[in-house]
């Protein structure tokens, strides 16, 4: 049986990561961010900001590591999978700048289901930029609203988790999960 792929999604500084250690932390199976690898990854080629300078290829690259975890995901022996974003992410913010994409990466998303996916709302008081977070708190309000509106019209139905500690916002994950 293969395990259930539950996505976390939201704007940037919406407390994804949180979230995500707290549920290694309480020995759940979680597959990590991988944009901040690939920013990184640029950076020691010289390209500080791949995602300004080519937001393309900085997606193409993103799109290519959601993808690989997502078949991760079919090798484990888990009942269930938490990934930090997911494939449908790539489109949200390909949007959100306004840039065009090959039909490759909409066929990912057709290609690639999630069970579940959860989104955090933006949260002004825990906002921070950093230097692999690029915008600030009124584009990662839009880019909320374009996570809602890609995630939708592939047909998923968004749990929003409410605002709270670490342990309240994770704890409402795992509830509604154990209801699912």
């Amino acid at each position: 049986m293969k395990p259930k792929k539950i996505v976390i999604t939201g704007g940037p500084g919406s407390g994804k990561t949180s979230i995500i250690d707290e549920l290694l932390k309480r020995k759940f199976h979680c597959l990590p961010e991988i944009s901040r690898e690939v920013i990184l990854e640029a950076r020691k080629k010289g390209i500080e900001q791949l995602f300004l300078t080519h937001p393309l290829l900085f997606s193409e690259k993103l799109l290519q590591g959601r993808v690989e975890q997502y078949n991760q995901t079919l090798q484990l022996d888990e009942t269930m999978v938490f990934l930090d974003r997911g494939i449908h992410d790539v489109l949200a913010y390909m949007d959100f700048i306004g840039d065009e994409y090959p039909e490759s990466f909409v066929d990912s998303c057709k290609n690639h289901v999630y069970d579940t996916v959860f989104i955090l709302p933006p949260w002004k008081d825990i906002y921070i930029s950093d230097n692999e977070r690029y915008e600030n708190y009124d584009q990662a309000l839009k880019i909320h609203e374009n996570l809602k509106k890609t995630y939708e019209s592939y047909g998923y139905e968004l749990m929003e988790v409410p605002t709270g500690t670490v342990e309240e916002r994770t704890d409402f994950i795992i509830n509604v999960i154990n209801y699912l």
